[in-house]
């Protein structure tokens, strides 16, 4: 059975041996049989000695979206242990401290010490989304995502094993409930308005796998630019200059897009997924294409929007929120 750790909270490995001669341990983190890293703690006989390695292996996650390839991102490791004396001679043969699969996710304050996927004391199999009633009701019974009509997606889940799998639906599926999830997802259709079918936003959610989330109504986009300048000498050798030659030039001007994009009317417990959204350092938004509208391109994007007031129907009664967006890049190609 495979353990999924989170590898933005920190990931801690421990090796234990008693005897007089130990002075230090040394530890080998593994993909495979390549040797990512070997590190050499000094240690006391029977007293714990710990490294943390969740910063080192997510070095190697290379998250990736292309706008349809849904697959797991993740890095699976060991980690292995060989008590030695503080000359380096080992005492014993080298053994396993922590094994399983690393994602970019991440355990909240309260899921403790090397939190493990999929968190919230949530039993496995389930959606690796968030429930519509994670606290009071029955778990892993009631999950939804809104999607527009006619529209397709994928939706991730975690078997009883701990397999983390992509599952498509078509455009016109109104609920899935594969066998090794066992619990139905509701895929709930919003109709059209006058700003179109929505605008989708995919994020890595706190679970590290691909989201989707659809926003329904108003989206607009700007630009902007920076540049620099300077005082040029524009005489001729006849101390004569040109009124069309300016003076001052600019030079390395920039642009960003930024997109303002309005979510539409949510439930109340999809809270948790504008949550995600807010704290997700990876974020992809499918657009048309500026130079055919009806040609769709996915972009990286980041989120500049920097928090969010949490809503409620009794406060707020209708739940919406506006989240403005920027490139990940340069609007004038400058990659050298």
């Amino acid at each position: 059975m495979a353990t999924n750790y989170a590898l933005r909270s920190p990931l801690y490995a421990t090796a234990n041996y008693v005897s007089a001669t130990l002075g230090q341990f040394k530890f080998r983190i593994l993909t495979g049989t390549t040797v990512l890293y070997t590190i050499i703690k000094p240690a006391s006989s029977g007293v714990d000695c710990f490294i943390e390695v969740a910063e080192l292996l997510r070095d190697y996650l290379n998250i990736t979206f292309d706008g349809t390839n849904y697959t797991p991102q993740k890095i699976s490791f060991e980690i292995r242990n060989t008590p030695q004396t503080a000359a380096g001679v080992n005492l014993n043969s080298e053994g396993l401290a922590l094994s399983g699969d690393g994602w970019e996710a991440y355990g909240l304050f309260t899921d403790g010490k090397n939190p493990e996927l999929p968190f919230e004391n949530r039993q496995k199999p389930t959606w690796l989304l968030p429930e519509k009633y994670p606290v009071t009701g029955t778990p892993n019974d009631d999950f939804f995502v809104y999607v527009p009509f006619d529209v397709g997606g994928t939706v991730a889940g975690i078997s009883f094993g701990g397999v983390v799998s992509f599952f498509p639906f078509s455009d016109a599926a109104t609920s899935i409930n594969p066998s090794t999830i066992g619990a139905p997802l509701t895929i709930s259709r919003i109709g059209c308005t006058k700003y179109g079918t929505g605008r989708k936003i995919t994020f890595i959610n706190k679970y590290g796998v691909l989201q989707d989330l659809w926003f329904f109504l108003k989206a607009v986009k700007d630009i902007s630019r920076t540049n620099e300048s300077f005082q040029s000498n524009t005489l001729t050798s006849s101390a004569n200059f040109s009124q069309t030659n300016a003076p001052t030039k600019l030079f390395n001007t920039r642009a960003k897009q930024k997109h303002t994009l309005s979510s539409g009317y949510y439930p109340e417990y999809m809270n948790a997924s504008f949550e995600e959204l807010l704290l997700s350092e990876y974020v992809w938004y499918t657009r048309a294409e500026d130079d055919q509208p009806n040609s769709l391109e996915t972009i990286p994007v980041i989120v500049k929007t920097s928090s969010i007031k949490y809503k409620t129907n009794l406060n707020d009664s209708l739940i919406e929120y506006v989240i403005e967006f920027e490139d990940a890049f340069d609007y004038i190609n400058n990659i050298r």
